[in-house]
């Protein structure tokens, strides 16, 4: 990790010297060599700290992009998912519809064998009567009939009637045989559908423990992204107490209400010269999460109003991007707490409202360009748990 700056280190002579480096009225502290030792001692223990955040930070990008590759599999999976499930939906339709066939076919052909018995019952029936009547001669049937064409035409009928029934019972049974071939090729379009059936749903549960178990990594991945989250912010918040605890402060202190009073007597934009960059406004409502997540409305205002007055003032850079991502500016930067916010969009409402105000050129603190927790002798505007100056 970088040690201080050029400017830092004159800053640290002059104040070892008992002398300051701002001129009349400026902020004077006096250190001893033990006060030195402490701050190389502080800075080395700082540069530790820096350097297990580094590593934090790639172990995060590391677990990051395996859960990314992950969502992509489980997206695969949602899709191969709903294919086999619409697959499955389909075949059922299909044998429901085999099945409603197959019913209707099995009624026909009980109507049909129903007709063929009453026509065999029938022709049985004519059948029997002309046996019986087999017993009278001829001319006995000749004088009933009064005469030969009468006799003649009367076993003319009782032949028609004979083939008559004899070629409705031919009928009856060849309807009957195709109606059982019909029933015969449904039942084994069924039984192949119920074979589709089953392989679609075995496929459904492959596809449905792969997505439970690309799931459950994805899961994991998120609990260990958790620790390592909350291991930045605990390196983070050790960072932030080595520096308040030791001279360092005082001396980035000075250079800081420098800065700020340089911006307050410099050249500033109006915010409709600024031209937003797709993005701006996510990044902002992200680092508004992780400086002042906890605050109330006005908090997220006041830090989102910070990085603007910084974008309109000529002492800072020029855009959202670059005033965020300014070397040692915003601490979520360096620990990795604001990669995360923007990986997984962890802004809520109220950072997107605070950022809206901001980038429309409201501020709630002036024109402040730094906070932090309030210390002793630092006075400003204060909001919720900072202090703006």
């Amino acid at each position: 990790m970088k040690k201080y700056s050029k400017y830092a280190i004159i800053l640290t002579g002059a104040l070892l010297a008992g002398t300051s480096v701002f001129g009349a009225g400026s902020f004077v502290v006096s250190a001893t060599s033990k006060t030195q030792e402490e701050i190389d001692q502080a800075e080395d223990e700082r540069d530790r700290l820096e350097e297990e955040l580094d590593k934090t930070q790639e172990n995060l990008d590391a677990m990051e992009g395996k859960r990314d590759n992950l969502k992509k599999e489980l997206d695969y999976l949602n899709t191969q998912m709903a294919s086999v499930v619409s697959n499955l939906e389909e075949l059922e339709e299909q044998i429901h519809i085999k099945e409603q066939e197959i019913s209707d076919t099995q009624a026909a052909l009980e109507e049909a064998k129903a007709k063929e018995e009453w026509q065999y019952a029938s022709m049985t029936a004519i059948m029997r009567r002309l046996y019986e009547q087999q017993e009278d001669s001829y001319l006995t049937t000749l004088l009933a009939t009064g005469s030969l064409g009468d006799f003649l035409n009367m076993a003319d009928r009782i032949e028609k009637v004979a083939a008559y029934d004899q070629k409705m019972l031919q009928e009856f049974k060849d309807n009957r045989i195709l109606i059982e071939e019909n029933e015969a090729r449904l039942q084994k379009e069924r039984t192949e559908l119920e074979g589709l059936q089953t392989r679609a749903e075995e496929e459904r549960d492959k596809v449905s423990g792969l997505i439970s178990q690309t799931s459950g990594a994805i899961a994991q991945y998120g609990d260990q992204i958790s620790v390592a989250e909350q291991r930045a912010l605990e390196y983070e918040a050790e960072i932030k107490k080595k520096e308040e605890d030791l001279e360092y402060l005082r001396q980035k202190l000075a250079q800081e209400i420098a800065m700020s009073q340089a911006a307050a007597n410099g050249t500033w934009r109006d915010i409709s010269e600024v031209s937003f960059a797709e993005g701006d406004r996510y990044l902002l409502a992200n680092l508004i999460y992780c400086e002042a997540g906890g605050e109330p409305y006005e908090g997220k205002v006041a830090v989102g109003s910070v990085v603007m007055n910084r974008v309109l003032s000529g002492e800072f850079p020029d855009t959202v991007v670059g005033v965020i991502y300014q070397s040692r500016q915003f601490s979520p930067v360096g620990s990795g707490r604001l990669d995360l916010a923007l990986a997984t969009g962890m802004a809520n409402d109220d950072c997107y409202r605070a950022a809206d105000a901001a980038m429309s050129g409201i501020t709630n603190v002036g024109n402040c360009v730094f906070f932090r927790t309030p210390i002793e002798g630092l006075s400003g505007i204060n909001i919720g748990g900072h202090v703006f100056y």
